[in-house]
């Protein structure tokens, strides 16, 4: 492996053979880039739909109310149906294993006052969880503790753009806000992914809020975050059994699809993990079909390299060379064109898809990429079949007799 004399018959045999060596190391190289760039597209699509659920948690089960349209057990059609603080307590403690984290929300738009600034928002009623559920991130402060919904605390938690809207200098931590004549203390501001929309929310206790509305108990949406151990159908499912419980405790008809709104986003990630199997499973086939590609390549050449080489090797006998040394210097050959082409190969890999970048993300491909476990198994398994299809071809040619190879064309 390290003769010298070797190595420089090598280099030697790959400078006379300029085009067979371009020929061999271009099939290894474009097979691992084909490979690379398949491969961190798909994993680009991935990241890009993957990121579509990560605005609020994957995992949740929203639970609102509307008005009938069956008359039910006494009760005439279009009446409201609403949900209270026991139907939210009902509704957790009916599988508590199965939820890991649960808010009821009682939501209003009220006028906001900072000083000389003003403004109508969102104001969300809400517990701690609220801040796992959105899925939002704090800038600054707290969130609502279990102490503060205990004594029901004038605080809030505001948006950042309440903050840019309201509260133009300074820190906001500590600062009096009015809200429908009530004092409110800023005690954090958050950020979220869902945008503007969402940013312009506050958020406050809501024992805080329905005793502002005139001591009410209403609640307009209970959030389950179930437990991620849960699969989707078993989700599903659950999702289907809370919708029958509220409407036997509310008395709606089973058959009142207007009454319960039970939005499960379970539901949506059954498919969407099909789908994201599907994409796999192409890019995958692709990926191994340009690497199997490769490996022919590179099989069929060396092929056609040790048959052009065949007199070499009968001079090669002829003089006294064992069929040993004939076979390891043709494999040590094909070693080294493997290697130095599959890394080209992986470099210009790389290096693409570090210039596509983000330029994709219109396309719905977002930092595409592979890592480098799998580049390194592609890589080897080139550089494992190049030494294979350097050594069958090249072990038959050793066997050959000096005079039989003379003879070749």
């Amino acid at each position: 492996m390290f003769d010298l004399d070797r190595w420089q018959e090598i280099f030697s045999s790959i400078r006379s053979n300029v085009l067979r060596t371009i020929l061999s190391g271009f099939t290894v190289a474009l097979g691992l880039y084909i490979f690379i760039v398949l491969f961190g597209i798909g994993n680009g699509l991935q990241n890009a739909f993957q990121e579509g659920f990560t605005r609020d948690a994957q995992n949740l089960i929203s639970i609102s109310t509307g008005k009938t349209t069956i008359a039910y057990s006494g009760l005439q059609s279009d009446r409201q149906v609403t949900l209270n603080n026991k139907d939210y307590d009902a509704i957790i403690n009916s599988d508590p294993k199965k939820v890991q984290y649960s808010t009821p929300r009682y939501s209003t738009s009220l006028m906001v006052k900072y000083g000389k600034e003003s403004g109508t928002y969102q104001i969300s009623g809400a517990n701690q969880d609220e801040v796992i559920i959105e899925n939002r991130k704090l800038l600054n402060g707290r969130f609502i503790s279990p102490g503060d919904i205990d004594r029901k605390q004038n605080v809030a938690v505001i948006g950042r753009m309440v903050q840019r809207d309201l509260i133009k200098n300074g820190d906001p931590v500590g600062k009096d806000l009015d809200i429908n004549g009530s004092i409110f203390k800023v005690i954090g501001v958050f950020s979220d992914e869902g945008g503007d929309w969402d940013e312009r929310m506050i958020s406050v206790p809501i024992s805080t809020l329905q005793q502002m509305k005139k001591s009410s108990d209403t609640v307009s949406t209970v959030f389950i975050a179930y437990s991620e151990n849960m699969k989707p159908e078993e989700a599903i499912k659950y999702g289907d059994q809370l919708k029958k419980e509220i409407k036997a405790r509310k008395k709606v008809s089973p058959d009142d699809e207007n009454a319960v709104y039970v939005n499960n986003r379970a539901e949506g990630l059954k498919d969407s993990f099909l789908f994201l199997f599907v994409i796999t499973m192409i890019v995958g086939f692709i990926g191994l079909g340009t690497l199997l590609a490769g490996i022919i390549g590179i099989s069929n050449i060396m092929v056609y390299i040790v048959k052009e080489r065949t007199q070499e090797i009968g001079v090669r006998k002829a003089i006294g060379a064992k069929p040993k040394s004939i076979v390891a210097l043709i494999m040590q050959e094909s070693i080294v064109i493997t290697v130095i082409s599959g890394l080209i190969g992986v470099g210009l890999g790389v290096l693409s898809l570090s210039l596509i970048g983000d330029r994709l993300e219109p396309y719905f491909i977002k930092n595409p990429s592979v890592g480098w476990g799998l580049i390194i198994v592609a890589f080897l398994s080139l550089v494992i079949s190049g030494l294979i299809a350097g050594f069958v071809p090249a072990y038959r040619a050793s066997k050959i007799k000096p005079i039989e190879a003379l003879r070749a064309e």
